[in-house]
């Protein structure tokens, strides 16, 4: 409170606003600081061209591509390397594929017509599996389009 000198005597009552202020702007640091940064989601790798071309033509058989692939008014068929699998029989074949191997990594392709929700099925199965790391590929987009 602060004391006038001029004419109506008695004190006047004016807010100080500087702590008001140091308050907020304490109030705005701690909530920056609780809100986490990371975005959460689906962790997805998406396969490297290789850097040579010899590594290009020799078919790698240590990646396993699960295809879904669209079948118009029936459910979808599902691949494994070019190997056609039953939906129900998956989970085992994948399973029995990573049984042995230190590396889990597993890609699906999906068709363009196709519902995500039968990708993510097949992402659900791979997590079962024991599948570490599961990646989607895309189309190739070529550079003149």
């Amino acid at each position: 409170m602060a004391m006038t000198t001029g004419g109506g005597g008695g004190y006047s009552s004016n807010i100080n606003v500087t702590p008001m202020i140091d308050i907020l702007l304490v109030l705005l640091i701690i909530f920056m600081v609780i809100v986490p940064v990371t975005p959460k989601g689906l962790e997805a790798l998406v396969p490297q061209p290789p850097k040579d071309q010899k590594q290009q033509q020799q078919p790698n058989d240590r990646t396993i591509v699960v295809q879904v692939l669209y079948q118009p008014g029936a459910a979808p068929q599902y691949k494994i390397n070019e190997t056609p699998v039953q939906k129900t029989d998956l989970q085992a074949r994948l399973s029995d594929i990573y049984a042995n191997r230190a590396e889990r990594v597993m890609f699906v392709k999906g068709d363009d017509n196709l519902d995500f929700r039968y990708v993510a099925e097949v992402i659900d199965i791979g997590k079962s599996a024991n599948v570490d790391h599961i990646g989607l590929m895309t189309p190739k987009i070529l550079a003149g389009q």
